[in-house]
């Protein structure tokens, strides 16, 4: 009973520090290491972890960019680099991969990693499990949503909606099972989407007193038309994977054990075109689409000088004149 509660105490103070899920990692963690060694270490082990100030909040004195590419910072996200593709799965299969803070924090952080990691150049993201992912947590997410959730430090904003960077790289998505409310917005937020025959859509928010605010109501009518995004995002009904195939919210639909390798071999073929000409053509379609032709006209020349004179594009001509595949290096 003493243990039980120093170890309150000693989360109380951590909540009062810093009231993120990160926090709810460390008190987890802090419980386990003194599960064998009672409450008197329980000063010892919070003297260990030394709290700063910083742009959105305390932290602690590492910097997620400091895990290692091929080592996830917990179970909630995967990563695994093959070749140039960076495989991002959801790994909380007991939830359907419902997205809790825990989930969402982990998600931009792996973001983030893939977006400063030079050897990755396309992310494919999926879901372990049955699922893509069952939405949001709203028990769990509610309170930091109303309060408004930030990406972590080192993270970038898979949705693109809110504060924090994107990535300037290609994300494909692969989604089965059920792919609901967030999950819809993180496709949205894509590139390239693809998903299995068997999988189930709803934008399920007015179901719930809410509203799609991960995306869904700027970007859907852009890509379905006003009526056909209303008729979903109005009434929350389920639709399936042809109705999101004559959407255009997905650009291929096939049997579940073709998905994800389809979505490498894709995302492989992308990865062999030169990384700062893919780059720069999301950078181009992208202005355009949120500030307009007018604007994204007028940042043409920077981007087409800055690739004129790299080597990548000596590359693309030597390559042209023998007749052979590029090889690029991103430079």
């Amino acid at each position: 009973a003493l243990y039980r509660k120093s170890l309150k105490k000693g989360a109380f103070f951590i909540g009062k520090a810093h009231s993120s899920a990160l926090c709810h990692r460390l008190c987890a963690s802090l419980q386990e290491r003194l599960f064998f060694k009672g409450p008197a270490l329980l000063v010892i082990a919070l003297k260990r972890f030394t709290f700063c100030s910083g742009p959105f909040g305390p932290k602690l004195p590492f910097a997620p960019e400091d895990l290692p590419m091929n080592q996830a910072s917990s179970s909630r996200v995967s990563r695994e680099l093959q070749g140039h593709v960076l495989l991002l799965g959801l790994d909380r299969v007991a939830k359907r991969n419902a997205f809790d803070l825990d989930l969402l924090n982990e998600l931009s952080l792996a973001y983030g990693e893939f977006d400063r990691n030079e050897e990755a150049r396309v992310a494919v993201v999926f879901g372990h499990g049955d699922h893509f992912t069952a939405g949001l947590d709203l028990i769990n997410v509610a309170h930091t949503m109303a309060q408004g959730w930030q990406p972590p430090l080192g993270g970038c904003d898979p949705w693109g909606v809110f504060a924090g960077p994107r990535v300037s790289k290609p994300v494909i998505v692969a989604a089965q099972g059920y792919c609901l409310t967030i999950g819809i917005e993180l496709m949205l937020a894509a590139d390239i989407n693809l998903c299995a025959s068997n999988t189930r859509f709803a934008q399920m928010e007015v179901q719930r007193g809410i509203f799609p605010f991960g995306g869904a109501t700027l970007r859907l009518h852009q890509i379905a038309g006003w009526g056909n995004a209303m008729r979903w995002l109005l009434t929350g009904d389920e639709f399936d994977a042809h109705e999101a195939l004559r959407l255009g919210l997905v650009q291929e639909v096939m049997a579940s054990e073709d998905l994800l390798p389809r979505a490498l071999a894709l995302a492989n073929r992308i990865a062999s075109q030169a990384p700062l000409g893919v780059q720069a053509t999301l950078t181009s379609a992208r202005q355009a689409r949120d500030e307009g032709e007018t604007a994204a006209a007028a940042g043409l020349p920077v981007l087409v000088e800055k690739l004129l004179n790299s080597e990548d594009a000596k590359e693309g001509v030597r390559a042209m004149l023998e007749k052979r595949p590029g090889v690029f290096k991103g430079l």
